[in-house]
């Protein structure tokens, strides 16, 4: 039985719909949002802004709190409540390192801009390859 289920969201479209898919199919397990800032991009002004901040987990909660409220307005809209966290640094690591603590992931089957995917890379195949509990990709 599926307790315990994290949701890996960025700001996209794919990532709402695996959080709606999730809510659906695991309505009863306690549900974990987990929006991970700090990724590389072309510029890097997520790490940069994080690191050069005088309170970084402050920093970080702030650049993920969009992607926070908008999870707890979907999670609203199908009677449920969420837990939300923030991780920081390479999305596909972290959500991994974070799986084992759950019974499954579910994860969008991509996520961001052209120019992002093609810079972070393929992040809900590298949780799918690497996860140790089972991962769902939503699309």
């Amino acid at each position: 039985m599926v307790s315990r289920v994290l949701v890996a969201m960025d700001d996209s479209e794919m990532a709402a719909e695996a959080l709606r898919y999730a809510l659906d199919m695991h309505g009863d397990a306690e549900l974990t949002v987990l929006a991970v800032v700090g990724e590389p991009s072309q510029l890097m002004w997520k790490a940069t802004s994080i690191a050069m901040a005088d309170d970084p987990r402050k920093k970080a909660e702030e650049i993920a709190a969009p992607v926070l409220d908008r999870a707890r307005k979907i999670a609203d809209e199908h009677g449920h409540e969420i837990t939300t966290t923030v991780g920081y640094g390479a999305p596909a690591r972290e959500i991994v390192n974070r799986a084992e603590e759950f019974d499954a992931v579910v994860i969008g089957s991509h996520g961001g801009t052209l120019r992002d995917r093609l810079i972070v890379g393929d992040v809900a195949k590298t949780v799918f390859n690497r996860s140790p509990v089972p991962v769902t990709v939503v699309r």
